[in-house]
């Protein structure tokens, strides 16, 4: 039994994927990859000057899915994520979106995706300081060409959207940072875009202000449900707002799963150093580390089921009030498994545990 969004996700629709997609910088990369196979190593690359920017990535990514690339600095997640736009074009691979291969279609094929069904928020605002925040909100649909009442009745709604009611006629310099991402994000969507492209978008805020832009990241989830891209460093913040996370080192993708499947099972040592610190309880839910219970299974009369994607952290007041094993449910409300004390506490303290849920 898997936690609920996750166990959509899994079953849904790939809007978009990267199949062996390489990117090298140096001189005539293409022969350099077909000399070797399309397989050269990381020591063969840099001996022969390059850079391996992106490795033979091959993922894929969810319809509806927050799908976050984190890595440090100079790992290749920004490349990535325009090669997966063709903003860098990828020595070699396929970017497939909606079943089509992007690395084929022709420039205005291109240009006509990128401007009605991809959206981008990039770490620098890139507002235009010379026009106030609804022409900037209405900016891309100006270019798609769309009347100018249309457009500002859609950018007004983007501005409401995202809490600046009322700004609408202030200028970039007379907004805080956090504003002015807000007009950043709002300006993304004005296109109704069907994949959103976030390059760690609130790095350059101060932390209480990424705190709030990632609440109403969430927010903003909740109402839309687009497929996002989104890069980070941060590990925690990509477990705060990751269906699920690829981690990238020199080019190439290390491992990709939920933040419980990267917590519980690293597959090196190189994934556990980003996650020994996490906090297991806010991480963990009750779907991971349940025991499974057939239809037998009856709840006491004194105790009340929780949602299969509950974290850990939200049950141990109920653990501290309650002896008894809390039952555990699916979204149809049915019970699935129950979760004691023992279980999350030995999870909680780094022990291996069977886990049920966990990707």
């Amino acid at each position: 039994m898997v936690a609920p969004r996750t166990e959509a996700l899994t079953r849904g629709t790939v809007k978009l994927a990267c199949r062996h997609v390489w990117k090298l910088f140096g001189k005539h990369p293409e022969r350099f990859l077909a000399d070797h196979d399309y397989r050269p190593t990381y020591r063969q690359i840099r001996e022969a000057n390059y850079i391996g920017a992106t490795r033979d990535v091959s993922l894929e990514i969810y319809e509806g899915e927050i799908f976050v690339i984190m890595g440090l600095s100079g790992s290749g997640k920004s490349t990535l994520v325009r090669n997966m736009t063709r903003l860098i074009e990828p020595t070699a691979g396929e970017i497939i979106f909606d079943g089509m291969d992007l690395l084929k279609a022709d420039e205005e094929t291109l240009i006509g995706i990128r401007r009605k069904k991809m959206g981008m928020v990039f770490q620098n605002f890139g507002l235009l300081p010379h026009r106030n925040v609804l022409d900037n909100v209405a900016f891309p649909l100006e270019v798609q060409g769309v009347a100018r009442f249309a457009r500002e009745e859609e950018a007004e709604q983007m501005i409401e959207l995202v809490g600046l009611k009322g700004r609408e006629y202030y200028f970039p310099r007379e907004l805080s940072g956090g504003e002015q991402q807000r007009v950043g994000i709002a300006r993304s969507l004005a296109v109704a875009p069907e994949v959103w492209f976030l390059d760690e978008p609130f790095s350059a805020l101060d932390p209480l202000i990424r705190t709030e832009m990632q609440d109403e990241f969430l927010r903003l989830q909740k109402v839309l449900h687009k497929t996002i891209v989104f890069i980070t460093h941060d590990f925690d913040e990509a477990i705060r707002l990751a269906d699920r996370i690829a981690i990238m080192k020199d080019g190439e993708i290390i491992q990709v799963g939920t933040p419980e499947a990267l917590l519980l099972r690293p597959t090196n040592s190189y994934v556990s150093e980003f996650t020994q610190k996490v906090p297991r309880a806010k991480v963990v839910s009750a779907a991971t580390v349940m025991t499974p219970v057939d239809g037998s299974y009856r709840v006491p009369p004194t105790v009340s089921p929780v949602a299969a994607d509950t974290k850990i952290d939200a049950l141990i007041g109920r653990f501290l009030e309650q002896q008894a094993p809390i039952p555990v449910v699916d979204p149809s409300e049915r019970i699935v498994g129950e979760i004691s004390m023992q279980n999350a506490l030995r999870v909680l303290i780094g022990e291996e545990v069977a886990t049920h849920g966990c990707q």
